[in-house]
Parts: C-alpha cells; sequence; structure tokens
C-alpha cells in the first residue's frame, strides 16, 4: 500500500482523535494583519533526499490536508492562513504553513497550541484505534527568533506498514510558522539535524 493511501486512513484517525480538541480563540479573519506577507521555504531548504530531488508548491490560501495527521484542520479557525507544499519523486513530501495573527501575544499562543497537538499526537493516534501503534519523540528547541521546537512521531499500523513525520513549530513576533516533513519508514531514516537546519531557516524568513 503506498504511503499516500496509509496517510489517507491515518488522516482519518487523527480526525476522529482529535475531534475533542481544543481551538485557540481569534479575532475575525478581516481582522488580520495587513503587514507583507511572510516568506516561504525554497525547495533546495528542505532536507535533502538521497535519491530524489524536492518540488516547490505554489504558495496558496489556506490550511493543507497533509497536516491533518497531528494537526488536524477543523482546529483551525478565523487566521489569515498560506501554506506550501513539496514533494519528491517518492514516497517523501513536506508542508510549510504560516498564519499571522494581529499582536505578538496572540501568536505565543498559537504556537503553544500547535506545538500541544505535536506533543500529544502519538498518544492520540493510538487512542483512536487499536490498530495502530505510535511513539513521539521530542528533539528539542531551537534558537532562532521567538524559538521553535522540533517534534517527531512514528506510526506502525497493525498490518506492518510504518511512516514517520518530523514537525516544527516557531515564531517570529506576531507570525507563526509550522513545517512537516513525511516518509515511509521509522525514526532510523528521519533526517532530524536537516530538519532542524530547515526549521531555522523557516522562521528566519518569515520577514
Amino acid at each position: 500500500m503506498s504511503m499516500r493511501m496509509r496517510m489517507s486512513a491515518l488522516t482519518a484517525l487523527a480526525v476522529a482523535a482529535l475531534a475533542a480538541g481544543s481551538v485557540v480563540a481569534a479575532p475575525a479573519a478581516g481582522a488580520a494583519s495587513k503587514a507583507a506577507a511572510p516568506k516561504f521555504l525554497s525547495a533546495s531548504q528542505l532536507p535533502p533526499h538521497p535519491t530524489s530531488s524536492w518540488t516547490a508548491g505554489p504558495v496558496a490560501e489556506g490550511v493543507p490536508a497533509s497536516l491533518d495527521l497531528c494537526f488536524h484542520t477543523e482546529n483551525v479557525i478565523d487566521y489569515e492562513y498560506r501554506h506550501r507544499e513539496f514533494r519528491t519523486d517518492l514516497d517523501t513530501g513536506a508542508v510549510q504553513l504560516t498564519v499571522v495573527a494581529t499582536t505578538p501575544a496572540l501568536a505565543k499562543g498559537l504556537a503553544k497550541h500547535y506545538d500541544d497537538l505535536f506533543r500529544t499526537c502519538a498518544d492520540r493516534l493510538e487512542a483512536g484505534s487499536p490498530d495502530i501503534d505510535a511513539e513521539g519523540r521530542d528533539y528539542g528547541t531551537l534558537p532562532v527568533e521567538e524559538g521553535a521546537h522540533v517534534r517527531g512521531v512514528n506510526t506502525e499500523t497493525s498490518g506492518g506498514s510504518t511512516d514517520v513525520a518530523l514537525m516544527s513549530v516557531g515564531r517570529d513576533g506576531n507570525t507563526v510558522t509550522v513545517v512537516q516533513w513525511q516518509q515511509m519508514g521509522d525514526f532510523t531514516g528521519a533526517p532530524v539535524a536537516a530538519f532542524k537546519k530547515t526549521t531555522t531557516t523557516a522562521v528566519n524568513k518569515l520577514y
């Protein structure tokens, strides 16, 4: 079974598991900052793939379904979200999301909320299905702008398929960015050091 099919199944489980998750109160979308839009990662700034180059999609409005494994798009309300998705020729993909809040205090709350979703992801996936064994890992914080936090989650189904994802949340002032990388396999194949570099670059590029 392809990673895309397996991740679609996990997405459905994540939606069910996260249905009771909290959301952060936010101002109306029209009240969001009209400052210059945050800049996004380029394909060359993703963790290098050993056999395939990265391709960057266009910057688009909204929150992509590819973040639903842990993030859960139904918990996203009333902010101006933009995203960019990346792909390789194999079963490895990535996505970056940015959101601009009206104040640094609101952005700080959003960053904590998103990091909490990643922190609790493995437990919620397991609670959502007896067929999933999930492990979460904390890879620590990064000293960039107002800070960033890197985490990971590995899932294995009862059928034996495994997938691994690295996720990070970072903030610069009133702007928050989320970066996610994922592929087939387990933590042994996860490029943690390169992903930390990618996260640092993403936060530095916000403005």
